[in-house]
C-alpha cells in the first residue's frame, strides 16, 4: 500500500473534490460493495499467483482506533503514527504513489486512509491467477518448450524437445513403441511428438534447395537402389531432409546420433513415423549411445553395405565389433575432421579395407559450412546458453582454421578482443594479417573472459589451464571432438558441479571460483543451439553425391584409401544453390576456354586450388 502525506492546508481541498458529493453513509455501503466485490473474485489462500498482491483481509490494518471502510473515513479515526517521517516533499513517497498505482483519502483532520483504487488493482489480478492456474504444471510445461519453428525455445536451450510429461524420465530403452504402422523397430524419446517433427522437417526443406532439387530429378532413377545405408550423424530437421532424400533415391537406412545433446526428439519421432528405424534421443547417456549405434548395425537379416559417419565412431565400432561386416562395405563418407584424421590412420596402418570419401575437405564443406556455418552459430549458442554481451569481451579461439576463423570474424565483428593460439605457421600468418594477435594460451589464460577450442585435437584446454582461469570464465568447445577440453579432469571431489540449465554448468573451485562449461566439452552450436539450415543443405547435398559416387563407381575405380570429392561434383553442389539468390553465371567463350585449357562446362580450378 502506497500512501501519501499532505499537509492539513492541503487536506482541507483535496479530499472535498473526492467525497463532497458522498455522505458519510453512502461512503460507506459503497466501500462495503467493493470489498465484497474483491472477496467474491479473489482465488483462495495459498493458491494462485505467488506474487499477486494479498487478499484485503490478510493486509495489515491501517493504525487508528477503529477499523473497516466506515472508521477510515471517520473524523475521530486515529492519525498514523510516525507521520511526521512521510513530508509532502520527500519524492521518494511521490515517486512510490505512482509506481505502486495506490491512492489516499485525506480528511479534514489530516488522517489518511488507502482509497478504493487499490481494490481495483486486486480484481485485475484476480483474473490473471484464475488464467495462471490453467498453465501447466513444472513439469507439463516443458511439453510445449519448442514452437513448430526449431529456433523457438524454452528458457534452459534451443535444443529442448517436446517431451511427455507422463514418461519424461523413463529411458526409451525401456519403452515399448508402435509406430501407426505397427513397427516398433526403432527407439526414440516419443513416438507421439512425430507430427511437430513433421513440421520442422518441412520448414526445413523449404531452405534447402539443392537436395530437394536432387531428390527430383534422380528418384526416377533410382541410383541408390539396394543401397544399404548405417548413418551415425546429429539427428535434426536437416539431417531428416537428407535420410528422405536418400529414401527416395531407392535407399534403406537405418540411422543412431553421432552428439548424445544434438538429437531433436521430436524430428526423430517423425522419422521413425515415417518407418526409419532411428536410435537415437537427446541428454543419452554414453551406454546409451553405444547400444544406439549397434541397434542400427546388428540387425538379424540386414547386411549395410555402405557408411555415413560424422566423428568416425561408427565406422570404429563396426571395425572393432563387425570385422567381416566391415570387409562387405562399398564405401564410407566422412564429413567431420576426427573421423577423417581417424580413417587416415587406419588407411596409413594398411587396415582400412573399403574405399571412403573425405567430405569434410571437400570445398563445399570447408569453406561453407566450416567457415559461414559457425561465423553465425557461435553467437547463437553463447547467447542462448549465456545471455552475454560480447562487447569489450577477451576471448580467445584456439585453431584458426576454418571454424576458427568463423568463431573469430564473428565474435571481432561484435567489439570482442579476440586472441587466437596456432600450430601452423601458415594458420597463424592468416590470422595476423585479418588482425588477430597470436598468442600461447597460457600467456592469456589469466585475463580472458570466454576460450573455445576448434582444433579436433585433444586436451588442447588441460586442468591447468582451468585451474588458472579467472572467476566465471566461459569455455566451450566448437571442434567436433568432445577431447578438446579436458572435462575428465573436473570430475574430482574437491571440485563441485552445478547444473544452471541445460547444457550449462557451473563447475566451483574450493576457493569459490567457478568456470562456466558448455555442453560438457562438446559441440556447443548442434548441442546449445541451431546452425543455418541453407549452408547444411550444402553439406548434406555433397554427402548424397559422394554416397551416390561410391555405390555407382565401377570395381577399380576407388581403391582401399581415403579420397577427395572430385572437383566436378563440388561445382555441381555449388551451382544447384545458385538459384536461390538469382544467380547467373558468365559462361566462357570456345575462345576463352582455349586459352585457359578449360571445358566449358567445368571443372574450373585444378585439384590442388586453395579456395
Amino acid at each position: 500500500m502506497s500512501v501519501q502525506v499532505v499537509s492539513a492546508a492541503a487536506a482541507a481541498k483535496v479530499p472535498e473534490v473526492e467525497l463532497k458529493d458522498l455522505s458519510p453513509s453512502e461512503a460507506e455501503s459503497q466501500l462495503r460493495l467493493s470489498t465484497a466485490a474483491v472477496g467474491a473474485m479473489a482465488p483462495p489462500a495459498g493458491g494462485g499467483d505467488p506474487e499477486a498482491p494479498a487478499p484485503a483481509a490478510e493486509r495489515p490494518p491501517v493504525p487508528g482506533p477503529g477499523s473497516g471502510p466506515a472508521a477510515a473515513l471517520s473524523p475521530a479515526a486515529g492519525k498514523v503514527p510516525q507521520a511526521s517521517a512521510m513530508k509532502r516533499s520527500d519524492p521518494h513517497h511521490q515517486h512510490q504513489r505512482h509506481r505502486d498505482g495506490g491512492e489516499a483519502l485525506v480528511s479534514s483532520d489530516g488522517t489518511v486512509t488507502e482509497a478504493p483504487r487499490t481494490v481495483k488493482k486486486q480484481i485485475q489480478f484476480a483474473d490473471q491467477k484464475q488464467e495462471f492456474n490453467k498453465r501447466p504444471t513444472k513439469i507439463g510445461r516443458r511439453s510445449l518448450s519448442r514452437s513448430i519453428s526449431q529456433s523457438s525455445t524454452d528458457s534452459y536451450s534451443s535444443a529442448a524437445s517436446y517431451t511427455d510429461s507422463s514418461d519424461d524420465e523413463t529411458s526409451p530403452r525401456d519403452k515399448q513403441q508402435k509406430n501407426s504402422k505397427g513397427s516398433s523397430d526403432f527407439c526414440v524419446k516419443n513416438i507421439k511428438q512425430a507430427e511437430f517433427g513433421r513440421r520442422e522437417i518441412e520448414i526445413a526443406e523449404q531452405e534447402m534447395p539443392a537436395l530437394m532439387a536432387l531428390r527430383k530429378r534422380a528418384q526416377g532413377e533410382k541410383p541408390l537402389a539396394g543401397a544399404k545405408i548405417v548413418g551415425c550423424t546429429h539427428i535434426t530437421a536437416q539431417t531428416a531432409v537428407l535420410m528422405e532424400t536418400l529414401g527416395a533415391l531407392g535407399a534403406q537406412c537405418r540411422w543412431a546420433a553421432c552428439n548424445i545433446y544434438s538429437t531433436l526428439n521430436e524430428v526423430a519421432a517423425a522419422l521413425a513415423e515415417s518407418g526409419f528405424p532411428v536410435f537415437a534421443w537427446k541428454g543419452e547417456s554414453e551406454d546409451d549411445f553405444w547400444w544406439c549405434i549397434d541397434r542400427c548395425v546388428n540387425v538379424e537379416g540386414w547386411q549395410p553395405n555402405m557408411i555415413l559417419d560424422d566423428g568416425g565412431d561408427l565406422t570404429h565400432w563396426i571395425y572393432k565389433k563387425y570385422p567381416n561386416m566391415f570387409k562387405k562395405i562399398k564405401g564410407i563418407v566422412e564429413e567431420s575432421v576426427t573421423g577423417v584424421h581417424r580413417l587416415y590412420q587406419l588407411s596409413k596402418a594398411g587396415k582400412l579395407c573399403v574405399p571412403a570419401m573425405n567430405v569434410n575437405d571437400s570445398v563445399t564443406k570447408q569453406k561453407f559450412d566450416n567457415l559461414y556455418c559457425c561465423r553465425e552459430s557461435i553467437l547463437d549458442g553463447l547467447k542462448r546458453t549465456t545471455d552475454m554481451m560480447f562487447g569489450g569481451k577477451q576471448v580467445v579461439v584456439c585453431g584458426y582454421g576454418e571454424v576458427g576463423k568463423g568463431c573469430c570474424a564473428a565474435l571481432k565483428a561484435m567489439g570482442s578482443i579476440v586472441y587466437v593460439t596456432e600450430i601452423d605457421p601458415i594458420c597463424a600468418l592468416q590470422a595476423c594479417m585479418d588482425g588477430f594477435r597470436l598468442v600461447k594460451l597460457n600467456e592469456v589464460i589469466r585475463q580472458v573472459d570466454i576460450v573455445i577450442t576448434c582444433t579436433g585435437n585433444k586436451n588442447v584446454v588441460t586442468r591447468e589451464h582451468l585451474d588458472r582461469m579467472k572467476n566465471s570464465c566461459i569455455v566451450c568447445n566448437m571442434g567436433h571432438s568432445n577431447t578438446e577440453i579436458d572435462v575428465a579432469s573436473l570430475r574430482t571431489p574437491e571440485l563441485t558441479w552445478e547444473r544452471v540449465r541445460s547444457q550449462v554448468d557451473h563447475v566451483i573451485w574450493p576457493d569459490g571460483k567457478r568456470i562456466v562449461l558448455l555442453a560438457e566439452g562438446r559441440l556447443l552450436n548442434l548441442s546449445c543451439s541451431t546452425v543455418p539450415t541453407f549452408v547444411l543443405s550444402i553439406t548434406a547435398t555433397t554427402q548424397a553425391l559422394a554416397l551416390i559416387e561410391l555405390y555407382n563407381a565401377p570395381e577399380g575405380r576407388y581403391k582401399q584409401d581415403v579420397y577427395l570429392l572430385p572437383k566436378k561434383m563440388d561445382e555441381y553442389v555449388a551451382s544447384l544453390h545458385l538459384p536461390t539468390f538469382d544467380a547467373h553465371l558468365t559462361e566462357l567463350t570456345d575462345e576463352q576456354a582455349k586459352y585457359l585449357g578449360l571445358n566449358k562446362n567445368g571443372p574450373f580450378k585444378p585439384n590442388y586450388y586453395r579456395y
